[in-house]
């Protein structure tokens, strides 16, 4: 329930159309839903403006759909990362708008459409490896309302093919930089705009990227001004982070 939902059903009480039961009815499981294995926080949307979003990694398949059935009946926007197939066939059983993005392992569930903001955000990768992390970013993104711009494969190593597209992605409030090997790029790509520019780390290279340590390290350490760092080939916090700064006003 967000904060204008529960200032609806005030007001509603107060003009007499609901009724104190049934209004209590609805407020019941209200801040959080107890499952014994989670505690489905329902007030988060009131607190941050998004829902409660689900980690599915770890947990099981009929953990997973018993969160998304609580969920699904509060009438909120459900995403779940990190998820399988057969959690997402599960989850299908629940509800036919269920939807399942396999690159980025995320599960939607969409009850209302987001507003979108006219400014966009660039979802930009080193190499066509590192585009599983940022299909997590990018989609997480637009299912938080936002318009997203995707630059595969645009590393270093061909520094002309990003090149041909700065004035494209000059036109973006946000950058993400999704990079795996030594992780230069976010470095390249935070000289060259005047934009925030959140870079991810990705596991992807040889032995001595200690999967992803180094490119982290080289992003932490950027001369670039403007960069900032989530943790190894996390592009769910990218596109949420994102998503944030997007909305602004």
């Amino acid at each position: 329930m967000t904060g204008k939902e529960i200032e609806k059903l005030l007001n509603d009480v107060k003009k007499g159309t609901v009724s104190v039961e049934d209004a209590f009815e609805q407020l019941q499981s209200f801040p959080y839903t107890d499952l014994g294995f989670a505690r489905i926080d329902h007030h988060r949307e009131i607190r941050t403006g998004y829902p409660e979003i689900v980690y599915c990694a770890g947990k099981t398949t009929d953990q997973v759909t018993g969160i998304f059935r609580v969920m699904i009946k509060k009438e909120n926007n459900v995403i779940g990362t990190r998820a399988t197939e057969e959690m997402f066939r599960a989850v299908k059983k629940l509800t036919a708008k269920a939807v399942y993005y396999p690159e980025a392992r995320i599960i939607s569930v969409q009850k209302k459409k987001p507003e979108m903001p006219e400014s966009k955000i660039a979802v930009i990768t080193a190499g066509t490896s590192d585009i599983p992390v940022a299909e997590e970013a990018a989609v997480t993104a637009e299912l938080l309302g936002n318009h997203v711009v995707r630059i595969y494969d645009a590393g270093v190593a061909g520094i002309h093919r990003l090149v041909d597209k700065l004035p494209e992605i000059r036109t973006c409030r946000v950058i993400i930089v999704i990079a795996g090997m030594e992780g230069a790029l976010a470095s390249v790509v935070g000289g060259l705009v005047d934009k925030p520019v959140i870079a991810v780390p990705t596991s992807v290279g040889y032995g001595a990227n200690f999967g992803g340590i180094s490119a982290l390290l080289a992003m932490l350490t950027s001369c670039s001004s403007g960069v900032t760092v989530v943790n190894i080939d996390n592009g769910f916090g990218a596109g949420f982070s994102a998503s944030m700064i997007n909305r602004m006003k």
